[in-house]
C-alpha cells in the first residue's frame, strides 16, 4: 500500500489533492475549491454560509432562468393548487364570499344604503382574489389539471420565485384586461388567465431550449379556439383573462429566459416584471378612471 499516496477529493475520489477546506479539512480538488479569505473552502461550507462573504446559495445548481434547483421542484404549484382547492371549499361553506373576492370592476351596493363594492370603488384585491376562486366543480378541475401540467415543468425550468412572479404577474394581467374590456357588472373569477400566462412563458421556454415547437403550438391553438368557440352555454368564457394573460405570460418569460449572465441578467427578469407591472396597473387606472 502506498502510503504516500495524496488523498482524494471527498466529491471526486478518483482525483489527488493536498488542498483541504480551511473550515472542514475535507480534501478538495481545483474544480471544488472556492478561494476564501483565507484559504480555500469546500462548496458545502459556503452553501452553509462560512463567512467567505458568498451567500449560501452562491454555488447551489441553477436553472436555466438563473434561479435555485430545489429540492422539490414543484413545490409552488402544489401550494398554488391547494390554495384554489381550500377555497373552493371555504366559498361551498360560505357563499357569500364569491361576493367579496371575484371581479367585478362597476360599483355595486349589495343592498339599498350599504357600503359599495368594485374595483372601481378601491377595491382592487379583487384583481388578484378572483384569480383563486372558483364556484363549479368542473371549473377548479379543468384549471387545476392545465396548471399542474403546464405549471409544474415551468417551475422547474424557471425556478420557484420566478415561477410564481409569472403566474402572479399572468393573472394580474388578465384581469386588467377584463376590467378594461369587460362589462363594468360582468363576475369574472378562476385560474385560467394565470395558467395561460404560465402556458406563454412555455412557448419562450421551447422556444429557448430548441425544443420541437410544433406540440406547445398546437396547445396554444387549441385553448385559444376553446376560448373563443361557444361551449353550449355550459361554461362562459373570459376570452380577455385568456388573451391578456398569455401576452403577459409570454413577455414576463422572455425577459425570465433572455440569455443574459450575471448582474446583467437580474436586471433584465426584474426590470421585465416591473413593466409588466406597470402596463397592468396602467390599464387597471384608465378603467378607474372611466368608471368614476
Amino acid at each position: 500500500m502506498d502510503t504516500d499516496r495524496l488523498p482524494g477529493c471527498y466529491r471526486h475520489p478518483d482525483r489527488d489533492t493536498g488542498i483541504r477546506c480551511t473550515r472542514c479539512e475535507r480534501p478538495i480538488c481545483p474544480e471544488c475549491m472556492i478561494s476564501a479569505s483565507v484559504g480555500f473552502q469546500c462548496p458545502e461550507c459556503v452553501r452553509a454560509g462560512s463567512g467567505t462573504g458568498h451567500q449560501p446559495t452562491a454555488n447551489a445548481p441553477r436553472t436555466i432562468a438563473g434561479g435555485v434547483v430545489a429540492a422539490d421542484p414543484h413545490l409552488v404549484t402544489k401550494i398554488l393548487i391547494g390554495i384554489n382547492v381550500l377555497l373552493f371549499f371555504v366559498v361551498l361553506a360560505v357563499p357569500v364570499l364569491a361576493v367579496q373576492l371575484e371581479l367585478i370592476g362597476g360599483q355595486f351596493q349589495e343592498y339599498p344604503g350599504g357600503p359599495v363594492h368594485g374595483v372601481a370603488a378601491g377595491e382592487y384585491h379583487r384583481l388578484l382574489t378572483s384569480m383563486f376562486l372558483h364556484t363549479q366543480w368542473w371549473h377548479i378541475i379543468g384549471n387545476m389539471i392545465a396548471l399542474w401540467v403546464i405549471g409544474g415543468p415551468l417551475e422547474a425550468a424557471l425556478g420557484r420565485v420566478r415561477y410564481l412572479a409569472v403566474f402572479l404577474l399572468s393573472g394580474l394581467g388578465g384581469s386588467a384586461l377584463v376590467y378594461l374590456l369587460s362589462e363594468p357588472y360582468t363576475q369574472t373569477l378562476g385560474a385560467s388567465g394565470a395558467v395561460f400566462g404560465l402556458l406563454g412563458a412555455t412557448v419562450v421556454l421551447a422556444k429557448r431550449l430548441r425544443y420541437e415547437m410544433r406540440p406547445v403550438i398546437v396547445m396554444v391553438v387549441l385553448m385559444l379556439v376553446l376560448t373563443f368557440v361557444p361551449l353550449g352555454g355550459a361554461l362562459t368564457v373570459s376570452w380577455q383573462a385568456h388573451v391578456g394573460g398569455l401576452v403577459t405570460g409570454a413577455l414576463v418569460g422572455l425577459g425570465m429566459l433572455m440569455p443574459t449572465a450575471g448582474r446583467h441578467r437580474a436586471l433584465v427578469q426584474w426590470g421585465t416584471c416591473a413593466v409588466a407591472f406597470l402596463l397592468a396597473a396602467m390599464l387597471i387606472l384608465i378603467r378607474t378612471a372611466e368608471l368614476t
